[in-house]
C-alpha cells in the first residue's frame, strides 16, 4: 500500500515512515504543503497523512486543494491543533479523520488501516487498465490489444504490482518486499529476471513497450505519448 506523508518536521517524518515501512507500507515523505499538494496530484495513494502546521501552504488548504482537484483519497489529518473547532475546519476541509499530537504509533497504525479498508470497499476493483493492457485481478486474465497473455502466479503477481502503481518508479527493494515478501537481497536478481519475463509476454510483439527500466533506480508501469 502507497502512502503520501505531508509532515514538515523532519523527526517525526523519520519516525512515522520507520513505522509504516516496518509495516511493509511504500511511503513518500514531502516537508511543505505545496510539494505535498503537487505529490497527491502526480501520484496514486492509499491514504494521505496531512499535517497542518506546514511551510509553503499549511494543512487545511493543501486538503481542501487535493479535493477541489476531484482527489478522493483517505486523508488523515495530523496536528498539534486539538481544539474542536480546529477538527471541523479540518472535516469540513476534506480531511476523513483527525489525529492530535503527540499519540501512540499503533493509534495512528489503527487509523490509517481503517482508512485504508474504508477505501478498499468504497474503490474496490478487480479490472485494472493501462493503454492496451486489460487485467482482471478475479478472474486472473491478462489481456493486451484483445490478446490474452498466459502468466505464471507471481509473474501475475509482479505485474499486477507494478500496474496499480503505474507511473511510479518502483526501486528493486519495494518490489522485492512486495511481491517477495522477502528483504531485498542486493546480489539477488530475481526481480530483474522476473521483469525479463514480463517483458517477453507483455511488451514483446506489441507496438510499444509498457515496462520501463529507470537506470540505478528500478521500474516503472507506463504508457509512451
Amino acid at each position: 500500500m502507497n502512502i503520501l506523508l505531508i509532515e514538515d518536521e523532519k523527526k517525526i517524518a523519520a519516525f512515522i515512515k520507520k513505522g509504516l515501512k516496518e509495516q511493509s507500507y511504500n511511503v513518500d515523505v514531502a516537508y511543505d504543503g505545496i510539494k505535498g499538494q503537487h505529490q497527491a496530484e502526480l501520484n496514486d495513494y492509499d491514504v494521505i497523512v496531512l499535517d497542518i502546521m506546514l511551510p509553503g501552504q499549511d494543512g487545511w488548504r493543501t486538503c481542501s486543494n487535493i479535493r477541489e482537484s476531484g482527489n478522493k483519497t483517505p486523508i488523515l489529518m495530523l496536528t498539534s491543533l486539538g481544539q474542536t473547532e480546529d477538527k471541523v475546519k479540518g472535516l469540513n476541509m476534506g480531511a476523513d479523520d483527525y489525529l492530535s499530537k503527540p499519540f501512540e504509533f499503533k493509534e495512528f497504525l489503527a487509523r490509517v488501516r481503517a482508512l485504508e479498508r474504508r477505501n478498499s470497499r468504497a474503490e474496490k476493483q478487480s479490472v485494472l487498465k493501462i493503454d492496451d493492457l486489460i487485467m482482471d485481478t478475479a478472474e486472473h486474465t491478462v489481456f493486451r490489444n484483445n490478446t490474452e497473455i498466459s502468466l505464471t502466479a507471481k509473474e501475475f503477481a509482479l505485474l499486477e504490482y507494478l500496474v496499480k502503481n503505474k507511473k511510479r518508479v518502483m526501486t528493486r527493494t519495494q518490489i522485492s518486499e512486495s511481491v517477495w515478501g522477502l528483504d531485498f537481497d542486493r546480489g539477488s536478481n530475481v526481480v530483474d529476471t522476473y521483469i525479463k519475463f514480463l517483458r517477453q509476454k507483455i511488451d514483446k510483439g506489441f507496438s510499444k513497450p509498457l515496462i520501463h527500466t529507470v537506470i540505478g533506480v528500478g521500474y516503472v508501469m507506463r504508457e509512451e505519448k
